[in-house]
């Protein structure tokens, strides 16, 4: 059985990072990060003349440099796996427009970098792909547009809000044998404990997070000290704290262990509010600095956790609790030539 105890799968073929790329805006650019992404926008216009369009021009060139890093073309993709925040996943379905590959669009809010990475593995994995693309794209002005208010309004937030990461990622996976390998992924169940404040995701979506990586320990009867780091995608300050307090209460401590991407992508300084959050959050973070890690082996496991905000305008308007959900993956250092 590929499917080990209640949500997680585990691969049964070898299964590898074969390449990644990322483009991202100014704010990320001017990061702690910002000198190992792909592609680096000097304005949040990213050279088009609106906010969707440049959304869209971010995740067509992460996939164009995931592509040429990894010497492939969209001819030797099999199939195509990307979401968004917009409406009806207009990036991703626009982007597949030029790129004519066969396609399946999802949605995750913010877990769909890890959501996609998944079910692409499992794709590979039963035979029914051999190279699966999935991308990922957010824009801090179209994200606040559509969720929140639009940037021109200048409405005033409180401490517990997330900037949206304008950025995206996309990784290419196959069998060809790399330095980063592609072992598991949990499936994360739909969580709500209450929360109605769409200034405050970290809060809602940390309980997702905490039963997600509380599930995978079990199913493949691990403890944090299995993995050299256990990340989430965009808990940022608020929601980080609540996660590590969960988990401790569930017999798991992953202080020293634990660090969060919409905390990692900023400067204390930039002025991001609580830190960084939106799909491009754990995407920008993982197929860079986390894969860079790995590939020198200064990591060797690391499960990645990505959590998104199951929300609409529609449902905070009526006043509905937010659902959230969390997907975890775990990546591991091979040498390369290694069956391992």
């Amino acid at each position: 059985m590929k499917l080990t105890g209640k949500q997680t799968w585990q691969f049964e073929n070898p299964l590898f990072v074969h390449s990644s790329g990322t483009a991202v805006g100014p704010k990320e650019a001017e990061g702690p990060l910002g000198q190992l992404f792909d592609i680096k926008h000097k304005e949040l216009h990213c050279g088009e003349d609106n906010w969707e369009l440049a959304e869209r021009r971010l995740m067509e060139q992460a996939i164009e440099q995931c592509l040429k890093k990894g010497n492939k073309t969209s001819d030797d993709v099999d199939l195509f796996l990307a979401g968004d925040l917009l409406n009806q996943n207009v990036t991703s379905n626009y982007v597949a427009r030029h790129l004519q590959v066969p396609f399946l669009c999802m949605f995750g809010a913010c877990s769909t970098s890890m959501e996609t990475v998944a079910l692409g593995s499992a794709l590979v994995d039963g035979g029914f792909a051999n190279t699966v693309l999935a991308a990922t794209s957010s824009h801090n002005a179209t994200a606040e547009r559509q969720f929140r208010f639009p940037t021109e309004y200048g409405g005033q937030k409180p401490d517990t809000a997330t900037f949206t990461v304008s950025g995206s990622g996309a990784v290419l996976i196959n069998k060809e044998v790399s330095n980063i390998k592609i072992t598991s992924a949990t499936i994360g169940q739909v969580a709500d404990l209450g929360i109605a404040d769409p200034f405050d995701m970290g809060s809602a979506m940390a309980p997702a997070a905490a039963d997600t990586i509380t599930q995978h320990l079990k199913d493949l009867n691990r403890t944090p000290d299995d993995y050299d780091m256990i990340i989430t995608g965009d808990l940022s300050g608020i929601g980080s704290p609540i996660v590590k307090e969960l988990l401790k209460q569930e017999g798991y401590d992953v202080h020293n262990k634990h660090n969060d991407c919409g905390l990692m992508i900023y400067r204390p300084d930039q002025k991001v509010f609580a830190g960084g959050s939106g799909c491009a959050c754990s995407a920008v973070v993982t197929y860079s600095h986390i894969f860079n890690e790995l590939q020198s082996g200064n990591l060797t496991r690391v499960l990645v956790v990505a959590t998104g905000a199951l929300l609409s305008p529609t449902m905070v308007q009526q006043k509905e609790t937010i659902p959230t959900i969390a997907h975890g993956v775990v990546f591991e250092r091979t040498d390369r030539g290694a069956d391992s």
